[in-house]
């Protein structure tokens, strides 16, 4: 097909450490390398709101590849952030802090959204996409099974859709699955066939 013949002319990065992000870019068919830049804190100016934020923190991980673009090379990088009543719920720090939002997110809908920014030397577009994820009533049984079994403490939110609790607590999303899990690979490759073609 045509995209993966010109896509192959290219060097692609995911500036990405998210194992979930690797897997599902890996599964769309690119060939690519990971390569992570130095660490930075993921802090935005105040007063952005939802897609907004992904999309800063998105194109502030591109940015860190400015000093090594060549001709031949793709950059993709993304952020997720997951948000309820407004307010942004990162990775959690500790159990307690997992239980919380977990918690927070029992019974209720929230939004997760994730920003991507695909750029190359000469050019630079960026995107969004949103899901409204509909938990069921967890018990604090089922929120600490989650917990002592599998790893929240990497996910924004505090939970994995890919994950038992995923399983067991989502009873319907409006928008990409995939999304929810880091990557929203249906609009990316859309959007990386306009991006080769401009």
């Amino acid at each position: 097909m045509k995209f993966y013949e010109e896509i192959a002319k290219y060097r692609i990065i995911l500036g990405s450490q998210s194992p979930r992000r690797q897997y599902l870019l890996k599964e769309l068919g690119i060939k690519f390398d990971v390569k992570l830049k130095r660490m930075f804190q993921e802090d935005y100016p105040e007063g952005l709101t939802g897609e907004e934020i992904p999309l800063y923190l998105a194109g502030k991980k591109a940015d860190a590849f400015d000093d090594e673009l060549t001709e031949n090379m793709i950059v993709i990088t993304a952020d997720t952030v997951v948000l309820k009543d407004q307010k942004v719920l990162q990775k959690p720090k500790d159990q307690k802090e997992a239980f919380d939002m977990l918690r927070t997110l029992s019974g209720t809908v929230h939004q997760v959204y994730t920003g991507v920014c695909i750029r190359s030397i000469k050019k630079r577009e960026t995107f969004h996409s949103r899901t409204d994820v509909h938990f069921k009533e967890l018990s604090d049984k089922e929120i600490w099974y989650y917990i002592d079994k599998y790893e929240p403490f990497d996910k924004a939110g505090s939970y994995g859709i890919q994950e038992w609790l995923g399983y067991i607590g989502v009873e319907r999303i409006e928008g990409s699955f995939f999304n929810v899990m880091g990557l929203p690979v249906q609009k990316l490759y859309v959007e990386m066939r306009k991006f080769l073609n401009k």
